[in-house]
């Protein structure tokens, strides 16, 4: 897609608009792709909690139980949100006739699902 009807409106030939369904699509696959380094991750993070056991009589593994909890629910999010927006970016390659506005319109879907949450792991919480 090339825009060049119009002047340029700094008038010093800035390089006219280009996109492609390719650049749109890679980009969208490789945000998706994010999601195999990430699962990776988790099952790292999941693997070091291991043999924790109970931890009602030990605040250091409480406190680690806490913030293993906080990170994995974190980065699920982070995951899912990858995978969403690796599809509106594919999809916005794949049909290049969706208006700017179409395409805020569904990003701006994803904002309240993944804001960024206050820090839960190694608060005192009156300990």
């Amino acid at each position: 897609m090339q825009l060049n009807q119009a002047p340029d409106p700094i008038g010093v030939g800035h390089e006219r608009l280009k996109s492609s369904k390719k650049a749109w699509t890679t980009a969208g696959e490789d945000t998706k792709g994010l999601q195999s380094d990430i699962g990776k991750a988790l099952g790292k993070l999941e693997g070091g909690q291991a043999g924790l056991g109970d931890t009602a009589r030990c605040q250091t593994a409480a406190a680690q139980k806490e913030l293993y909890d906080s990170w994995k629910e974190y980065l699920d999010k982070v995951n899912k949100r990858c995978g969403e927006l690796g599809w509106i970016m594919q999809s916005s390659g794949i049909d290049l006739a969706k208006s700017d506005g179409a395409v805020k319109a569904e990003l701006d879907k994803l904002k309240p699902e993944y804001q960024d949450t206050d820090p839960v792991g190694g608060q005192a919480k009156g300990r």
